[in-house]
């Protein structure tokens, strides 16, 4: 049975600030049109340039998602993105005053919240659904990161992480329905190894990092030197 394409009925803005850039930012959620998608509306920015949330666009994935066209740039875009998607939602406006949107808790439940306040609707198009029919696969020989995609007559997602740390050991997960998004997936925050803190810290990253919107596990012994480094990170509240 074909399925609707899906939008939100009104728009809603969200405020905050940038994990990695520190910057206020203010996001607001709008309807798009029909096959349209999902994009980014840099409004900051002269004829406010549109980024299409495509794979074609990713510039780089270690420590968010970030798109870049024509050289206009959106950082850490997965979570709202994720929940957009996790919502049955196809086709969103987001336009934003800056290049990265608010971190919020550094989870994907406020936006989630956002776009069920706003509503959701069902439009006059079918969805077009892309059918796996044999196994799709690729490994990053940098990361060791890999993907496999398999045929099935059934949804599922299953995820393997291991960070290769006796703290949280290898981690799996498995989604069987995006309805469980929400409950299941949403709530799961932004997460950083203390080892990670200073080498962030010296590229100029994390500059709206907090403990409100991040958990940092703690995997070595804390030098004099590290903790004033944590004070700057942590708004000097450690």
């Amino acid at each position: 049975m074909s399925k609707k394409q899906k939008t939100i009925k009104s728009e809603i803005t969200l405020l905050g600030v940038g994990l990695h850039t520190g910057n206020k930012v203010v996001m607001t959620l709008k309807p798009a049109p029909i096959n349209h998608g999902f994009a980014f509306v840099r409004i900051d920015l002269e004829g406010s340039p549109i980024i299409e949330a495509n794979a074609e666009y990713v510039v780089n994935t270690q420590r968010g998602t970030n798109l870049e066209k024509n050289g206009v740039q959106i950082q850490t875009s997965e979570h709202v993105l994720a929940a957009a998607v996790g919502l049955d939602i196809d086709n969103l406006l987001i336009e934003i005053d800056a290049s990265e949107p608010p971190i919020m808790d550094g989870s994907s439940k406020y936006f989630i919240e956002a776009l069920e306040k706003a509503g959701i609707e069902e439009q006059d198009a079918n969805i077009e659904e892309y059918i796996v029919k044999e196994i799709i696969s690729y490994k990053d020989e940098v990361t060791g990161s890999e993907i496999i995609l398999m045929p099935s007559d059934e949804y599922q997602v299953t995820t393997m992480v291991d960070f290769g740390t006796k703290i949280l050991g290898t981690q799996n997960a498995t989604l069987d329905t995006m309805s469980d998004f929400k409950k299941e997936i949403a709530d799961a925050r932004t997460f950083s190894f203390l080892h990670e803190i200073e080498m962030l810290l010296e590229n100029d990253l994390i500059k709206g990092g907090d403990l409100n919107n991040a958990i940092v596990y703690v995997d070595k012994e804390l030098s004099a030197s590290t903790m004033i480094k944590l004070k700057k990170a942590f708004k000097k509240i450690i």
